[in-house]
């Protein structure tokens, strides 16, 4: 995507829909009531349209806030934790008793993305009052399915309000069995009449079905998450809903794995979904951007120094080594990235005489545009290293280095002060393919399900899995700091994921449906089972009695 493209295609849908009332005579007398009919009349195509505009709009905050979706589903696994360094990140806590399982239900970003999703749920909802057509409906029901999927897998439930109802009793609450269920007959009635010339950046019918596909895989886990289930019916529906998207031949892998994250990332021929970047000037402080500079050090970036980073994100050694599937020790170096050029590493798109940064995962002593060494605030090499203390709170000579850096998005240098051109991958080609493949091997064809990793492996310019495919590697990483850590063992398709989507916000959904969520990993030893789902948040709970809170809070 091309800077400031399109970033006035969901500006202001509000106050334009004022400006349309405005103009428009509406008879109101003192006392009286508007009439959803009377508004629409009002309102017409176009402001029903721009009530469209808005749900889409309302993505952006949870789905690219790096206190938001992204630190639920990420920090609370083993691709991503926030150590304290300094007095820097504390926060009085919050993102260590993500990644701890420790967290309430008074935590702000477990209330705030709560929140979030349901005002996406309460915009999309609020399009289907207002006579729209049967294209804009259909997206409508495609963008609050996918923030009541979110609800359902965070939290359990989601409540739910249709146009017509009475607005004087609380929205009625669906969770489990049921939950899954409203999803997949929303879906299934939106995919007909969504609009085949949509593209990525609009809900369009393979993104329907791409949806529809990860909730027919995750509807055994909603309904018991201590023993998800899998039912035939179900993987059926995944192969084929996949291999109607595969067999479209319109998506293929991208060249190199990181176009699918870089300033053009439009033109991915792996976008099935995307939310457009559409953050304002200052965009080191919004939007996607955030991707980049909640883990970069303040001065990673030379002519930003020392405002180039927030110096907060890291992953785990564990994770990090899980890349490797060979028998020779993992480096932490860059003689690692030759295993899996998913770990980057390399120069991309001349990144390294821009920035000096490459994409993929940053270890070691970190150089310049010009290859001139940097180093932190206090005139120390930067050189990130692996480890990270115990209890995630940094306080020796080190502290700015610990951990090791993650660049997914590709820094759209020198567009720092603008609008970065990069776009949120929301659902990806090599997901669909995945989730195929994953429903395969829970179905007894374990060869299919090789075959096809073995092609997305070799496309990444990794080595081949020799077999058998497994779900989860029962063997424990060497590097591993926790007893039965096997959440990273490397031989697996739950391995495969997560070298393929890290830091795609699919991680805890992936960690629970195959049945390790409650497993020790690094700087989390022990958990509860009451963590399988976040708690609702007590303000909810106050405002809606059909609301229950979530057993052991």
């Amino acid at each position: 995507m091309k800077p400031y493209k399109m970033i006035t295609k969901f500006a202001l849908p509000v106050l334009a829909i004022i400006a349309i009332a405005g103009c428009t005579k509406l008879n109101e007398n003192l006392g009286s009531t508007l009439t959803n009919g009377q508004v629409s009349s009002a309102l017409g195509a176009s402001g029903t349209g721009l009530l469209l505009s808005a749900a889409y709009a309302d993505l952006g905050g949870p789905l690219t806030g790096q206190d938001q979706l992204f630190s639920l589903m990420e920090n609370s696994t083993d691709e991503s934790l926030v150590p304290t360094r300094g007095g820097d990140w504390d926060d009085n806590g919050v993102w260590r008793v993500v990644h701890n399982h420790t967290w309430n239900a008074d935590h702000g970003q477990v209330t705030g993305v709560f929140n979030a999703l349901n005002k996406i749920n309460f915009d999309a909802t609020n399009v289907l009052g207002f006579n729209p057509t049967a294209g804009q409906a259909a997206e409508a029901k495609f963008i609050r399915a996918l923030a009541l999927y979110y609800l359902l897998d965070l939290y359990g439930q989601f409540p739910i309000r249709n146009p017509g109802d009475n607005l004087l009793l609380a929205p009625v609450v669906k969770s489990g069995a049921d939950g899954a269920a409203f999803l997949i007959s929303e879906l299934n009635a939106a995919l007909p009449n969504l609009p085949a010339s949509n593209g990525s950046d609009l809900a369009n019918p393979n993104a329907c079905r791409v949806l529809l596909m990860k909730c027919y895989l995750q509807q055994g886990t909603w309904t018991n998450r201590a023993a998800p289930t899998f039912a035939a019916a179900d993987m059926a529906q995944v192969i084929a809903l996949g291999n109607a998207i595969i067999s479209s031949g319109k998506y293929s892998y991208a060249a190199n794995y990181f176009d699918n994250f870089n300033a053009t990332n439009d033109a991915s021929p792996e976008g099935i979904f995307r939310y457009v970047n559409t953050s304002g000037v200052g965009a080191n402080n919004s939007g996607i951007t955030a991707r980049w500079n909640m883990t970069l050090h303040y001065n990673s970036y030379t002519p930003a120094n020392p405002n180039a980073g927030w110096n907060g994100f890291s992953t785990i050694g564990d994770f990090y080594a899980s890349f490797n599937t060979t028998a020779k020790a993992t480096a932490y170096g860059p003689t690692d990235t030759l295993y899996d050029g998913r770990l980057g590493g390399r120069n991309y798109q001349n990144s390294k005489t821009i920035s000096g940064i490459n994409p993929g995962f940053l270890v070691g002593q970190q150089f310049n545009e010009k290859g001139v060494a940097e180093v932190d605030r206090k005139g120390a090499p930067l050189a990130f290293v692996p480890a990270i203390a115990s209890d995630m709170k940094e306080q020796g000579t080190n502290l700015e280095v610990t951990g090791i850096r993650v660049i997914k998005y590709v820094p759209d240098y020198p567009q720092y002060q603008g609008n970065a051109g990069n776009d949120l991958m929301i659902f990806r080609y090599a997901d669909v393919v995945l989730m195929v493949a994953e429903a395969k091997l829970r179905t007894g064809d374990a060869a299919g399900a090789l075959t096809m990793v073995n092609q997305l492996r070799a496309a990444r310019n990794a080595a081949p899995m020799a077999g058998p495919l497994l779900l989860v590697d029962p063997v424990a990483p060497s590097t591993s700091s926790a007893t039965g850590g096997n959440v990273d063992g490397p031989n697996s398709l739950l391995a495969e994921r997560g070298r393929e989507l890290y830091w795609e916000s699919v991680r805890r959904t992936d960690l629970q449906r195959f049945g390790v969520f409650l497993k020790p990993w690094q700087y989390k030893p022990t958990d509860d089972p009451k963590n399988l789902l976040f708690p609702i948040p007590n303000s909810s709970l106050a405002a809606n009695p059909n609301l229950k809170q979530n057993p052991g809070y």
